[in-house]
């Protein structure tokens, strides 16, 4: 069984740490340790913030995934305070591409990783997000059954492989994120010595890899490609029918438009927006983009 994303549930109580509580919410520090530990030893305690409508009540709960670095940790935190005046509880969760959980190595070559080190990467944040819902499901204020991510950037394509490998998760925001490695659009950006006959070689086989994956499911087709199993395309069937809101940028420079295209497809062609601006100054149409993930949770977990 070809799964890297499997692992085995821990019995560790999360250490939360209360650091703000007034009339909006109540806002902790949380740690634990992961559940499949890597010989980075900063890597293996994960990190977070868990934010709680105050008094009484069962909530919906919203894993917020941020992308490459630490600046996308912070429309994570403006969205997290905007769902939890809504009625959400919120966790917002920090990957080892956050640098308090980067290795010291690792941080002086980012963002120039390894292969393993990338993989690594990819393994273990799925892996932080299937911790997370483990431990939601032990907390009596939050629905089990209406939780929801919402990934930005790198944080979107982890998301959209959580949701395809854990049928617990139920709805996704996918923002400014794509998929289809093996596109040349793609390919271009990250291998330049390609000849275009090798470019179509290589979008060719993912195509027959994919073909096989919809008939026997991935854990049982081998990979040609380890970095198969970290394209979010790989996982997308699994998405098709679930509630989903893809939100891109019109001029992003760093995710090809095709390959937003290539991962909406794959997933059944969801709503998707787009919004005028660059991969980084979308943010600043912030109040449009938290009306549109506010109207869509809000409508899928019937809160309004």
């Amino acid at each position: 069984m070809i799964n890297p994303y499997t692992y085995t549930s821990t019995s560790s109580v999360p250490h939360l740490l209360l650091k703000e509580n007034n009339k909006n919410w109540l806002h902790y520090d949380v740690d634990f340790p992961v559940a499949k530990p890597t010989p980075h030893q900063k890597h293996n305690t994960v990190l977070g913030e868990y934010l709680q409508p105050p008094g009484a009540g069962i909530f919906p709960l919203a894993i917020l995934v941020h992308g490459w670095g630490d600046r996308s940790l912070t429309p994570c935190l403006m969205l997290a305070r905007d769902l939890v005046k809504n009625g959400f509880a919120c966790f917002i969760l920090r990957t080892i591409f956050h640098t308090d959980r980067m290795d010291e190595e690792i941080k002086k070559r980012q963002p120039r990783l390894t292969g393993d080190e990338w993989f690594e990467g990819y393994q273990t944040s799925v892996i932080d997000v299937r911790q997370v819902v483990d431990w939601a499901s032990t907390n009596k204020q939050i629905d089990g059954s209406r939780i929801a991510l919402i990934g930005v950037s790198l944080g979107g394509i982890i998301s959209t492989i959580a949701m395809g490998i854990d049928e617990r998760i139920k709805a996704g925001v996918i923002m400014v994120a794509g998929g289809n490695y093996e596109n040349s659009n793609w390919l271009k950006m990250t291998d330049r010595k390609l000849t275009k006959e090798e470019y179509l070689k290589r979008e060719q086989a993912y195509q027959n890899y994919l073909i096989e994956v919809a008939q026997k499911g991935f854990e049982n087709v081998e990979p040609s490609r380890r970095s198969y199993l970290t394209d979010p395309v790989t996982f997308a069937g699994r998405l098709c029918g679930k509630p989903l809101l893809m939100i891109n940028a019109m001029l992003d420079e760093r995710i090809p438009k095709r390959a937003t295209i290539d991962l909406w497809e794959a997933c059944g062609k969801p709503q998707i927006n787009w919004i005028p601006g660059t991969h980084s100054t979308i943010w600043l149409l912030y109040p449009r983009i938290r009306k549109q993930v506010i109207d869509f949770l809000t409508s899928t977990f019937k809160l309004r």
